[in-house]
């Protein structure tokens, strides 16, 4: 299974929408440097969400962009939900990433959830954990390795 990254994304806090970069440095076993979520204490170093699951809530008339549900990659071409815990994913040729967790519970309804009535992230995002660190930009593959 091969996917594309369109959209990179940080923040300097949690909680909040991620602003789009054009490449980022992921560090193995702590995550993309520069971001909130970042932290070798955690499973959940990066999240994923495809592009897909964002076109959904856009088709609920919301007017949303990669990176307003916090997820740092945004990808294309991957049923991401469909990935076991402990699957290998290589981006950009030289990351990999071991995903760590699908879905997530979220305490607090966010200012999408308000909107529509739902969000897509607690259900299809996906967390990784960093075994291999390098940079990555906008249009790198995204392969499913084992």
């Amino acid at each position: 299974m091969r996917g594309k990254v369109v959209s990179l994304n940080i923040s300097d806090k949690k909680g909040v929408r991620k602003k789009p970069v054009d490449e980022v440095l992921l560090k193995a076993d702590y995550g993309i440097e520069g971001d909130a979520h970042a932290s070798s204490e955690w499973h959940r170093q990066v999240s994923l969400l495809a592009r897909e699951s964002i076109e959904k809530m856009r088709d609920m008339g919301l007017d949303v962009n990669p990176g307003d549900f916090a997820e740092n990659i945004t990808t294309e071409g991957l049923d991401l939900v469909s990935l076991p815990l402990g699957t290998k994913i290589n981006i950009g040729g030289t990351v990999v990433g071991e995903v760590s967790q699908i879905g997530k519970e979220c305490h607090t309804r966010c200012a999408i959830y308000y909107q529509a009535g739902d969000c897509v992230m607690p259900k299809e995002g996906i967390f990784i954990r960093v075994i291999k660190g390098g940079r990555l930009r906008v249009g790198d593959v995204v392969e499913v390795v084992a």
